[in-house]
């Protein structure tokens, strides 16, 4: 059975409302299909006088914004939440909202001053920063991470059982970076400093999502955050490193040499500190339509794939083989995952409705690009464990690898397919956002099950 003409484009049409309306995060899910509810009965009353489905949508859409008396004492009743802003323009915000703003900021304060507190509980137990860098290498993201997911799932208002959860994969964390007696020289040490926080960032994830899981869109807006909160961060390690130097400036001016003060409590806390205030400066602009990230992917997205083509016409000019030793793969595996996120940055700030353009075609040279080297690099791996033996190292990048192959191959696929107009938008979309237990799940593997596997080497 065919769906009724427009159906597929009406449907399109709500998917990218309701996008619009979920990422305010004033606005509670119930709060969200209630409206859409209120939205659709409109639309069908209009269809039903005889407009067209594509217009019936957006005259319900305008009265809705505008003079739909529902949605004005939807707001009202809501006077503190985003909705006000959208429906009641040109009324003031009021006490309420402000008093709001005010418990997100001093639930953010907490979270920031218990990751801080977290950081130097260790030094009560005889373990110094200066003196315990394989101890923080493994336990640093569980210092920050489960007080950055705690204050996000405050703001969804998490239930008891997923909250249950996260602590749960938390404790499970733990395990990995303390269980395993891992010498300073091994592999399995470096691949689980690497990938546990990884594993623990998606925990992060789950905890964004928590007001609704299953919702894909909501975890597209996940990989958002992710990106947004990395600039602020680096935003904001760029200030500390400023502060950093007017202390050391100023007071040795005056005689007192602040070395101690400086890496033993300002650095570590303020750093870890910063991972919460940056993640609530990302949830304090929602509301702004253009996010940084996406408009960032768009900028390197053409520099990228230049840099991309030039290297696969330099590797068949000179036919030199790759090296894969560990920091070479580390390199490799790293600007793959960049691609990735411009593909997935481009995508969440992307007109879902808009025809494709010669941006799409750029993102699919980019793609195909990084396809390509992925595939030697898989070749150059493959060789090397069949001639001298399986690592940690290399076992772990063969993985990644065929994850990132699998991943980039369909994502090839897709958006050839949306370029020649043979594939709706939202099925990329749902194709990356549906990838990312896979990821989340091999960072589990390597943390969890590679160093007894390769007997702790």
């Amino acid at each position: 059975m065919t769906a009724p003409e427009g159906q597929d484009e009406l449907e399109a049409q709500f998917t990218q409302w309701r996008h619009y309306v979920q990422r305010r995060p004033e606005l509670r899910q119930s709060d969200a299909e209630e409206l859409e509810d209120h939205l659709r009965g409109s639309v069908d009353e209009l269809v039903a006088v005889g407009l067209r489905a594509d217009e019936a949508f957006l005259v319900a859409v305008k009265r809705m914004g505008g003079l739909d008396e529902l949605s004005r004492e939807f707001a009202r009743e809501h006077s503190e939440r985003l909705w006000k802003q959208l429906v009641l323009t040109g009324e003031p915000d009021g006490p309420a909202r402000d008093t709001g703003q005010r418990r997100v900021l001093i639930a953010m304060v907490i979270c920031a001053a218990g990751a801080a507190v977290s950081v130097k509980v260790p030094e009560l137990f005889g373990v110094s920063i200066e003196q315990g860098d394989a101890f923080y290498g493994l336990n640093l993201s569980l210092f920050t991470l489960p007080w950055l997911a705690a204050f996000l799932a405050w703001r969804r208002r998490a239930a008891p059982g997923l909250i249950g959860v996260l602590v749960a994969l938390f404790a499970l964390g733990a395990v990995a970076a303390n269980v395993y007696r891992l010498a300073d020289d091994s592999q399995s040490l470096v691949l689980t400093c690497i990938h546990l926080p990884i594993a623990l960032w998606f925990v992060v994830g789950l905890a964004y999502v928590s007001d609704d899981v299953r919702s894909s869109r909501r975890q597209m807006d996940f990989i958002r955050f992710t990106g947004e909160w990395f600039v602020y961060l680096a935003l904001i390690t760029s200030g500390g490193g400023v502060l950093v130097a007017f202390v050391f400036g100023t007071f040795t001016a005056i005689g007192i040499v602040p070395e101690v003060f400086v890496q033993q409590w300002l650095l570590p806390c303020g750093g870890v500190a910063a991972v919460v205030v940056a993640a609530w400066l990302v949830e304090a602009k929602q509301s702004v339509v253009e996010n940084m990230a996406p408009v960032l992917a768009r900028l390197f997205t053409p520099l990228f794939t230049a840099v991309l083509l030039a290297f696969l016409v330099a590797f068949g000019w000179t036919s030199a083989g790759i090296d894969v030793e560990r920091e070479a793969l580390i390199l490799f595996d790293l600007l793959l995952v960049v691609v990735l996120g411009l593909l997935l940055y481009s995508l969440s700030a992307r007109d879902p409705l808009a025809p494709p353009g010669l941006f799409d075609k750029l993102q699919l040279a980019l793609v195909v690009s990084a396809l390509a080297i992925d595939v030697l690099v898989l070749l150059e791996i493959a060789g090397r464990i069949s001639e001298y033996g399986t690592t940690p190292n290399k076992a772990a990048a063969l993985g990644e690898n065929v994850i990132l192959l699998v991943n980039l191959a369909w994502s090839v696929w897709l958006v050839l397919g949306f370029i020649r107009r043979r594939t709706p938008f939202v099925a990329l979309e749902r194709w990356q956002t549906g990838y990312l237990p896979v990821y989340a799940a091999w960072a589990w593997v390597v943390a969890l099950v590679f160093p007894p596997l390769f007997d702790y080497l």
